[in-house]
């Protein structure tokens, strides 16, 4: 668990799956980062996560401390196999759409970047989204991250003219 300010971040749990699987199957949450997700496949990104877990990683539910609301998950994968950062630390959110604006996500991915740095031996930690994405990119930039041109990509989880299908990849060093 990863406590802040505003926010809680802790393991989903059997309680949290309608408020998530509500937040991936959100047409509007899920547009620029991977739009038409059914019931199923919400449920099979929330068992993936889970089974990070033995490795320190999966991402998190991330609940507001006031009101116990569940506005987001996030936290660190490894890089997919279609991606250039394969097996590389990835950092990655989504913040469900009444809680965009209220700096949430950045509230969590700091503390969990922080978090990360005491518990991982990688010297980086990478984030990817599309091209079109530019409020996930201003958040990558705000937590430190940097661009990496040779990080540019066509995304095979989309076909080919698909707008989501260029993707760009940013990363941060350990700080020293």
């Amino acid at each position: 668990m990863i406590e802040t300010e505003r926010l809680i971040l802790r393991v989903p749990e059997p309680r949290d799956r309608d408020a998530l699987v509500g937040m991936f199957t959100n047409q509007q949450v899920m547009a620029q980062l991977f739009p038409g997700m059914d019931e199923a496949a919400a449920d099979a990104v929330i068992a993936k996560h889970d089974r990070l877990r033995g490795e320190g990683l999966g991402f998190l539910v991330v609940e507001r401390r006031e009101d116990n609301a569940v506005v987001g998950f996030c936290g660190l994968k490894r890089g997919e196999p279609h991606a250039p950062i394969v097996g590389a630390i990835e950092a990655g959110w989504i913040i469900d759409l009444p809680w965009w604006r209220h700096g949430y996500a950045h509230e969590a991915m700091h503390a969990v970047l922080a978090r990360a740095w005491g518990q991982i031996a990688e010297d980086r930690i990478y984030a990817i989204t599309s091209a079109v994405n530019h409020k996930s990119q201003a958040l990558m930039a705000k937590l430190g991250m940097v661009r990496l041109a040779e990080g540019d990509y066509l995304s095979a989880s989309f076909p080919e003219g698909h707008v989501l299908r260029p993707t760009v990849t940013f990363a941060i060093d350990r700080p020293e």
